[in-house]
């Protein structure tokens, strides 16, 4: 029996190393070893110590009205960060996730207010519109092998221009009332209870399903994927539809809470900062290694820094200025963490 098998982690493809659950092994001998070596416990503390930093500098940032505010900061970006998450780990990226927050939200509007369409069927055909335009990226990035960066970037600017021809670039009022209201978003923790629901349910995917497997190996060893008889194309497609619905559904929510649908906005702010989460949460840039646990903790360090900067009154240039930094900061970290990975990977084949 390999080394794998008796950590509880299933075989991996060849040339794709496994990721064992958040916090494993912690009551062994190597526990305190793998907890540095994990990324998300890192990052955990991280937030962990900004927490502090700020609650303890000012006693306004415990209040009840701040931890509204910090989870409605970072509910969008933990979700759309989600997505891409499962994009990044097979190989690729979305830049039009921000828009499709914007978008379909007008969608559903439309469908609701101008055609009468009852709003429970407006949002389930805004989400499936949504899985529908995150099909055309993976569909043109698969099989035209055009790069998903190229792809995304230009139905970026298409969709946003669909928003701006389609509202007439007037900002219109999203309300709804009554329980669904509150379920949708008036009421002030329903975005991050959406959030957390979509979060565990990347987590399920990713960690523990036969398809997430795929995802890591398809990102892992495409060649190698391939040859195994996993269909890479597929995989890759199944991630953009998914990523797009996850970015309707929590537009959606957010333009209740917000009462308000801008289409000026155009997203980009929202997808960049999911990006930044899930490089800060661990997730690799280059592909075959993610996590859903990372992303979640990547978000809310970004929250935790906005919020706080502005109770302590700091400027929103700083915001900018550190998570630049700590962008980078990542992706050296990253390295680090993947080479010692892959080093561990070659001691344990050695051992078998």
């Amino acid at each position: 029996m390999s080394s794998q098998a008796n950590l509880g982690v299933p075989d991996a493809p060849l040339g794709v190393s496994p990721a064992p659950p958040f916090m494993a092994e912690l009551g062994g001998r190597r526990g305190w070893r793998t907890l540095v070596e994990r990324r998300e416990a890192a990052i955990f503390v991280v937030a962990l110590l900004l927490f502090l930093f700020f609650a303890i500098d000012n006693g306004n940032f415990v209040s009840y009205d701040n931890f509204v505010n910090l989870t409605q900061f970072l509910a969008p970006i933990a979700v759309i960060g989600g997505g891409e998450v499962l994009l990044l780990t097979c190989g690729e990226v979305d830049l039009s996730l921000g828009t499709v927050f914007i978008f379909f939200p007008f969608m559903t509007y439309f469908l609701w207010v101008n055609f009468g369409i009852p709003l429970g069927i407006a949002i389930a055909l805004s989400v499936v519109g949504a899985a529908m335009f995150g099909f055309v990226n993976g569909f043109v990035t698969t099989f035209f092998n055009v790069p998903s960066f190229v792809t995304t970037l230009g139905t970026l600017f298409a969709l946003w221009g669909v928003t701006l021809l389609s509202s007439g670039g007037v900002q219109e009022t999203m309300t709804a009332n009554g329980l669904g209201g509150d379920i949708l978003g008036n009421y002030s923790w329903s975005e991050i209870f959406w959030a957390l629901g979509m979060i565990l349910l990347v987590y399920v995917v990713l960690h523990r399903t036969r398809f997430g497997m795929h995802i890591v190996a398809t990102g892992g060893n495409l060649l190698g994927a391939a040859e195994s008889g996993i269909p890479v194309k597929r995989v890759k497609i199944y991630c953009f539809m998914f990523a797009s619905a996850m970015a309707a559904i929590i537009g959606i929510i957010d333009s209740v809470r917000i009462t308000t649908l801008d289409p000026g906005n155009d997203g980009t702010q929202e997808m960049f900062y999911a990006i930044s989460a899930a490089v800060i949460g661990g997730t690799a840039l280059t592909g075959g290694r993610g996590t859903a646990i990372g992303v979640a903790l990547g978000a809310i360090v970004l929250g935790v820094l906005n919020v706080g900067f502005n109770i302590v009154g700091l400027s929103a240039y700083t915001f900018q200025l550190i998570l630049g930094i700590a962008i980078v900061a990542s992706m050296i970290v990253n390295s680090q963490f993947q080479r010692a990975a892959m080093s561990r990977l070659g001691r344990r084949r050695l051992n078998l």
